[in-house]
């Protein structure tokens, strides 16, 4: 469920925050849905429970999971905010970022084949000429 990279530069206990909003992000983590338990956790990656507790506690700081005490830590049931309010973040990023392009001659053709590429689903069936690839 969770890779840990001790060699990273990253805490670890940064680490597992990352991971975990990722998964509830995702919705591979569902509103409700108990986390693991602090002591299961750090047996199964060999790491100090404290470390997993702190993760546990900033997420929930950041309203992402409820802690209940002797019942465990569970997905916030507010976690659909959590979502707008990442994507709003993640919009934010991306059109900063399509500004830097443009400002740096990347055209909207190639800007158009990335995004067909990523979002095969959603289109891309329009015939992009080779130079606007790169």
């Amino acid at each position: 469920m969770f890779m840990i990279d001790p060699r990273s530069k990253a805490p670890i206990y940064e680490q597992l925050k990352e991971q975990l909003r990722w998964q509830i992000t995702m919705g591979f983590l569902a509103p409700g849905e108990a986390l693991p338990s602090v002591r299961s956790l750090s047996s199964e990656l060999g790491i100090n429970p404290n470390t997993i507790q702190k993760a546990y506690r900033e997420m929930e700081q950041e309203g992402l999971i409820d802690s209940r005490p002797g019942r465990g830590s569970f997905v916030t049931s507010a976690i659909d905010e959590q979502r707008r309010k990442q994507q709003q973040t993640q919009l934010s990023i991306l059109e900063r970022e399509i500004r830097r392009a443009k400002e740096m001659g990347i055209s909207r053709n190639q800007l158009q084949y990335l995004a067909d590429h990523l979002y095969p689903e959603t289109g891309g069936s329009e015939k992009h000429d080779s130079d606007d690839r790169n």
